[in-house]
């Protein structure tokens, strides 16, 4: 009998412990604590690289060999809010193949393929932009000029996408072109 009253109040104890952390955990859900720098888990819910990277029409290898990365000069964005913004009519105006997000507008490292590059079209050179018509132009939602720079998770994400694309198109690492303040 003394076996099984230690027992019973283990058992007894260890409900009340797990009721007890359930309820916490259940009351930080909405308000859960700082992820950190980086956390993996938001980073692999992203969808991967390989789609991001697929388009609709045909992609020929050597379509592309250099790729330039620039800031939205945005505290927040996506393709619909850049789009209105800078005064568009259209997403398929935006001038830029990609858009990563840095959670205000998107999920932080969230990868948006524009039109041109689902339709594997040229980006249109610009007052602000002089590229050639084989320069894949990525957009980061950040604005160095008010602190607001990529997030850790942007700069992850954008680097998987660099590598993913210089893999599938044979673009050398001396052919992508940062701006100055990337950090």
């Amino acid at each position: 009998m003394p076996g099984q009253t230690r027992v019973a109040k283990v058992l007894a104890a260890l409900l009340v412990s797990m009721t007890t952390g359930a309820i916490v955990l259940i009351a930080l859900d909405n308000n859960r604590p700082s992820e950190g720098p980086f956390c993996l888990w938001s980073y692999y819910r992203l969808d991967p690289i390989e789609e991001a990277i697929q388009s609709q029409a045909c992609q020929s290898p050597d379509r592309w060999n250099c790729i330039e990365i620039y800031n939205s000069s945005t505290k927040a964005g996506n393709i619909e809010q850049l789009t209105s913004m800078s005064g568009l009519a259209s997403p398929e105006d935006l001038n830029c193949h990609f858009v990563v997000c840095n959670g205000l507008g998107g999920n932080d490292g969230q990868i948006q393929a524009t039109e041109k590059w689902q339709k594997q079209w040229s980006i249109i050179p610009g007052r602000t932009w002089y590229g050639s018509g084989q320069t894949i132009r990525i957009c980061a939602i950040a604005d160095p000029l008010r602190q607001v720079g990529p997030t850790d998770c942007q700069i992850k994400r954008m680097e998987s996408l660099i590598a993913g694309l210089c893999r599938k198109f044979s673009i050398q690492p001396v052919s992508v072109y940062y701006p100055s303040d990337w950090r």
